[in-house]
């Protein structure tokens, strides 16, 4: 029995899935910002594609998640579109 919840089968399904994981979150060192915007617009445009994009972006407002990209948002945006909902 997997301990998968049903409801987030999704994440099988996501775009960020495999190597280029690692750009969806800082690295555990510095970072200066230019490289951070940079890795940033990768994630995103990884996420632009994405066939489950408002499923993950729900999943991390809902966790609160404070790291990383999820559903094509960065922490500021996604805090951002939580103060506004």
């Amino acid at each position: 029995m997997s301990a998968q919840r049903v409801d987030d089968d999704w994440q099988l399904r996501s775009a960020c899935r495999g190597p280029q994981a690692a750009i969806f979150f800082p690295p555990g060192t510095f970072e200066r910002k230019a490289d951070k915007l940079h890795r940033e617009a990768q994630a995103k445009e990884i996420c632009r594609t994405c066939p489950v994009r408002q499923p993950c972006l729900d999943y991390a407002v809902s966790i609160k998640e404070q790291h990383g990209i999820w559903g094509g948002l960065n922490e500021a945006e996604r805090k951002n579109l939580m103060v506004m909902a």
